[in-house]
């Protein structure tokens, strides 16, 4: 057998033994990466002697581009959660839009502005509003919003800066981050806006039955006496709603007690962050207003897209490029925002919410550099020059081979984020040899990663308890959705490629 075969041999069988370990063997993605890394250094030319140095070397590489600006991102995101600003934006957004366009704004807002927010906690957070909003849009309107919420959240976490996987995929391919941004951006909303419309009309041919595609839920009742709150336009009180409990805490039996706080209420297994009122608590202060709130992430977005529109001028000015670095940009948006939070929530809260999104960050930074380890080792072994004429042998652009590479591990181990950074990872030692720009090769590894969502992702079930959807309307308004944002966003990457 040749020297490439066994190449191929070793790689397919370390990346099938990945997915065996994760699918079948239920162990945690990071040990099973680790794992499969290690025995690929084994069985190739890196042996022994170098598989721990190339490991230790890829690992510190990763996390040298995006341990900070993940750590930035999810504080940043975080913090705007706690001044709940991402519910009074789009409140306030959809009372300037009629009633057919709900899903089209809640699609665009979540897949542009508030990537930042960790995909959990942004689920958690924007739930209860689709949820009300749903009986506008008549009977299959919870499917519509249920479509829209999970095409935007989940389109911005891969494509859109400073999404936790898209910031992830960047850093491993080597991205500027700003390109990343602003491509990003270009490919997100289009895709996001199509895929709700697209979806709309499958909805009508899978035929939406409410009596088994939806769960009543104890939620029911009170969804149904605040759509009254949201007719005629009008979506909620804007600058002078109360502000929700941090979605961090949503997980929680109860928020802790303070002058800032109250317990929500149960919605299926997870909680509605609502605050009742009680006029013996103490007032609390009054909701920043919504300009103010918003302030954070425009100076972040604005310097990010600052940096990559310099980079494109050729602007080496030494104080242009300090601010719009990555993380320069993350830390001033990150610090802004924990001053705005600081009037609306207590010190301790604070803390508290900031604490529980750098916890929820820590596996995507482990899983991402054991992605670099793994690329060291396929560069190391010279399977990356196999990769890369396999690539580029015209057989099929590369960039629809990245796009099935990630599909595949997305079906097999059924996570968007492992699937996107995982083929990043696999790319790595090769993208720099593709006739392809690599910002591109890391929208369609995400793209990839979108394809078929299924009933292994902890999101699909945290999805159906929070929309109340039976496990077939879940499927319909899930994997359905994000199929086609999948499908949807390959040839806007596909025509974008022509004109760079």
């Amino acid at each position: 057998m040749s020297h490439e075969a066994l190449l191929f041999l070793s790689t397919a069988v370390a990346i099938g033994g990945i997915v065996v370990a994760i699918t079948w063997l239920k162990l945690p993605p990071v040990l099973a990466l680790l794992f499969g890394t290690l025995f690929l250094g084994l069985t190739t030319s890196v042996g022994a002697k170098g598989t721990p140095d190339a490991v230790a070397d890829g690992f510190a590489d990763v996390m040298g581009e995006i341990g900070i600006l993940v750590s930035l991102g999810v504080m940043l995101g975080a913090l705007l959660t706690a001044a709940d600003t991402m519910q009074r934006l789009v409140e306030t957004t959809l009372k300037a839009f009629g009633r057919r366009s709900i899903p089209y704004v809640f699609a665009a807002t979540l897949s542009s502005l508030f990537t930042a927010i960790y995909s959990d906690v942004l689920l958690v957070l924007s739930a209860p509003l689709a949820r009300r909003l749903a009986p506008k849009l008549g009977e299959r309107g919870r499917a519509l919003m249920g479509g829209a919420l999970t095409a935007g959240i989940e389109v911005g976490l891969v494509f859109v800066a400073p999404g936790v996987a898209a910031v992830a995929i960047a850093g491993i391919l080597n991205v500027p981050l700003g390109q990343m941004f602003l491509l990003g951006l270009v490919v997100a909303l289009p895709t996001a806006l199509l895929t709700v419309l697209v979806f709309s009309v499958v909805l009508r041919w899978m035929k939406w039955d409410p009596a088994s595609d939806e769960i009543e839920t104890g939620a029911e009742a009170e969804a149904e006496t605040e759509t009254g709150a949201v007719e005629g336009g009008e979506v909620g009180d804007g600058d002078d709603a109360p502000a929700a409990v941090p979605a961090a805490r949503a997980g929680d039996s109860a928020a802790s007690p303070g002058p800032t706080s109250a317990a929500p209420k149960a919605v299926g297994t997870m909680t509605d962050a609502r605050v009742e009122p009680s006029p013996a608590r103490v007032q609390r202060p009054r909701p920043l207003p919504l300009a103010l709130a918003v302030t954070p992430v425009l100076l972040v977005l604005v310097l990010i897209a600052g940096g990559a529109l310099a980079d494109g001028l050729s602007l080496d000015a030494a104080p242009v490029g300090f601010l719009t670095d990555p993380v320069v940009a993350l830390l001033l948006g990150t610090t802004v925002a924990y001053v705005l939070a600081r009037r609306v929530r207590s010190r301790d809260e604070i803390g508290d919410v900031i604490g529980k999104s750098l916890a929820q960050c820590g596996s995507i930074l482990v899983l991402s550099g054991i992605s670099g380890s793994l690329g060291a080792i396929i560069e190391r072994s010279g399977m990356g020059r196999t990769l890369g004429d396999l690539f580029s042998s015209g057989v099929l652009p590369p960039l629809l081979l990245v796009w099935i590479m990630a599909a595949v591990l997305h079906i097999a181990l059924g996570s968007i984020s492992v699937a996107g950074i995982t083929a990043a990872g696999i790319l790595a030692p090769i993208a720099g040899h593709l006739d392809t720009p690599l910002v591109l090769v890391a929208l369609a590894a995400g793209s990839g990663a979108l394809f078929v969502p299924h009933v292994s992702s902890n999101f699909f079930w945290m999805f159906q308890s929070l929309l109340g959807f039976s496990t077939r309307g879940t499927i319909k308004t899930h994997t359905v959705p994000m199929t086609l944002a999948s499908l949807i966003s390959l040839p806007i990457i596909l025509a974008v490629s022509v004109f760079l």
